[in-house]
This record gives structure tokens, C-alpha cells and sequence, in this order.
């Protein structure tokens, strides 16, 4: 596993992100996103929240919220949640975490999805095991710096009903340019999910992370059937 900095020096913060379709010379602007994280005691509560604007609505409407309490000691994952409208679907899931001291993560799921009952879920897992809201909390602790280009990692997710294998390939530093015509140096991430290590099990995505102190998460791409779609950090 990556060497990791210092996981309990998050502050509060409260991130914006503008989400654009991107095909060929179309740049249009879709939604926006806001990533949140509060301090509660020993914990951190965190937030992503994203919805599309008016005319993506009418191709497919996102109403999203993801939540999640993360331990601040070890930055270990305690609960996540998932409230996803997307096009005509409504979808809630929910994550509680159980450590042993052997090292053993237990998730208890509930996975609900509207007109049919809820399904629960117990899925297993040994050593660090996160979900698609931590996962980017873990990543900006995660020293690139000391990384080899092209270097790989594994790591367990739980996406709600089922347990996913995430690939985290560093990229190397790129510069990137953000909507307001700012550049950025940047630690490229490659994510890549499959289930039992082999069959895909989600979307690839690539993520650059800040190299400063703040590691924010400056820009994500997640390609489409049709083109892609890159959320931007606006501040």
C-alpha cells in the first residue's frame, strides 16, 4: 500500500464543482457539485451533493447525495449513505462498517430501490475498505511524492449491495487548466473498478488531485456512452 501524510489535518471546508459534457467541440455546462467535510468529535462528517441543470434534466436528471462519517483516527469509513435520483430511478443504500481487531471489516447493507423491497446485504472484507465518498478523502492522503509513475494499488469498496476491487494507478504530475483559465499542477489518478479483480464492475475515472498542501480534488473525468464528463473545482 502507498505511503500516506498526515490523515487527520482535514479542515473544514466546503468545495464547488461546476459539471460539463464534453463531446468533440461541445462544452456545455450540466450541473454543479459540492463536496462539504465538518469536524464532529473524534469524526468527520462529509457530503457530496450534485444535480444537473435544466436542459440535462430533460436527457437525464441527477439528483445525488452521498454521505459518509469517517473516523478521524486511521481515517476509517463508520457509515455511508446513498440517495441517488437518476433519470426515473431512485435508489438508497446504506453502509455500516464493523472492525475486528484482526484487522476484519464487516459491511452491513441495505439496498433500496423504489417499488421493490429493500434488500440486506453482508459483505467482507480484510484490511482498509472504503466507499465512494471516502475513497476520495483517502486519495489526498495518499503521498504521491513518493510514488513511482505508472505505480498501482488495490484497495476494497463497497458500493452498497456489492464489494468492488478499486485499481488506484498514479499517473505522474501533469498541469491542468481549470474553467476560469487557472493552471494547476497536478497529481493524475487513474481509478479502475472490477469485481472479483477481473470483470469491470464501474465506469474508469481520472481524478487530479492539487500537489500543495490542500490536495483538493481539482478536476474528475468519467466518460459516457456519448462523450464524457468532467466536473471542475470553481472554489
Amino acid at each position: 500500500m502507498p505511503s500516506l501524510v498526515n490523515a487527520s489535518a482535514f479542515h473544514n471546508e466546503r468545495l464547488s464543482y461546476q459539471i460539463i459534457y464534453h463531446l468533440g467541440i461541445i462544452w456545455k455546462h450540466a450541473g454543479s457539485a459540492t463536496l462539504t467535510l465538518t469536524g464532529n468529535g473524534n469524526n468527520y462528517d462529509a457530503q457530496l451533493a450534485a444535480r444537473t441543470i435544466s436542459w440535462a434534466d430533460r436527457i437525464f436528471k441527477v439528483r445525488d447525495t452521498l454521505s459518509c462519517s469517517i473516523r478521524k483516527n486511521g481515517l476509517l469509513p463508520l457509515r455511508y449513505v446513498k440517495a441517488a435520483h437518476e433519470g426515473k430511478g431512485i435508489v438508497h443504500d446504506t453502509v455500516k462498517y464493523v472492525y475486528d481487531n484482526g484487522g476484519n471489516v464487516t459491511a452491513q447493507c441495505i439496498h433500496h430501490r423504489t417499488g421493490r423491497d429493500p434488500q440486506h446485504i453482508t459483505l467482507h472484507s480484510q484490511g482498509r475498505s472504503l466507499d465512494m465518498l471516502s475513497v476520495f478523502y483517502y486519495i489526498r492522503t495518499i503521498d504521491f511524492s513518493k510514488m513511482k509513475e505508472n505505480s498501482t494499488s488495490e484497495i476494497t469498496v463497497f458500493s452498497g449491495r456489492r464489494k468492488e476491487t478499486l485499481r488506484i494507478k498514479y499517473a505522474g504530475i501533469e498541469e491542468i487548466e481549470l474553467r476560469d483559465k487557472s493552471r494547476h499542477k497536478a497529481f493524475h489518478v487513474k481509478f479502475a473498478f472490477t469485481q472479483d479483480g477481473q470483470t469491470k464492475s464501474s465506469d474508469d475515472l481520472d481524478t487530479w488531485i492539487s500537489t500543495d498542501s490542500s490536495r483538493i480534488p481539482l478536476m474528475l473525468c468519467g466518460k459516457l456512452p456519448i462523450g464524457e464528463i468532467r466536473c471542475y473545482y470553481a472554489k
